[in-house]
């Protein structure tokens, strides 16, 4: 079993509604960590039921690096202005541009990747390799190894969270989207360094 502080302090710490919180926890038998771990797992799967929703409220958010020579222009949609007028989603918004200050993505998602730019790179990788000895069948695995890591090196949904390693920004939007029962998507963005 668990106690009312334990439930406290997982609505406290998810944001996910009590009746949730109180059902993770007894699922996990008190467990703290594990009621977490549920209700990230059921946030996916709430999510996966909204995904035919429109996300058309929200906020642009801008962010200057100190020094003044990186800055970042984000818009951050959901489903609410409600939700949009959140901290937390501010500070959802927020996030998403520290990531891209320091990652510099070029795309949302892997899907928005024209092929034109990915072929330029597999010449790159081809020439790289081009004397290398390697067997053809060899050098193509390595070559869409190296593809496949590009994609999420400039892909901002599949790029692992700076402050978290372990997740993905797609897994962020996802918990937030969950605690606030809403679509969250990133619709557009912009980073300028000098």
């Amino acid at each position: 079993m668990f106690d009312i502080e334990q439930l406290k302090q997982l609505r406290e710490e998810t944001g996910i509604s009590m009746a949730e919180c109180k059902k993770a926890l007894e699922e996990a038998g008190g467990d703290l960590k594990k009621a977490k771990e549920i209700l990230r797992e059921k946030g996916k799967e709430m999510i996966k039921g909204k995904e035919g929703r429109t996300a058309s409220k929200g906020m642009i958010v801008s962010y200057v690096h100190p020094g003044s020579k990186i800055g970042v222009l984000v818009q951050l949609n959901c489903e609410t202005d409600f939700v949009a007028k959140s901290e937390d989603f501010k500070n959802l918004a927020h996030e998403i541009c520290l990531q891209i200050a320091a990652t510099m993505p070029f795309f949302i998602k892997t899907e928005d990747i024209p092929e034109e730019f990915l072929d330029s790179e597999k010449k790159i990788c081809q020439k790289q390799f081009q004397d290398s000895g390697k067997p053809q069948k060899i050098m193509e695995q390595i070559i869409e190894g190296r593809l496949g890591k590009y994609k999420k090196e400039v892909s901002l949904l599949d790029q692992n969270w700076v402050k978290d390693e372990t997740r993905i920004i797609k897994d962020l939007l996802d918990e937030y989207g969950a605690k606030f029962g809403e679509k969250i998507e990133i619709e557009k963005f912009a980073r300028y360094e000098i």
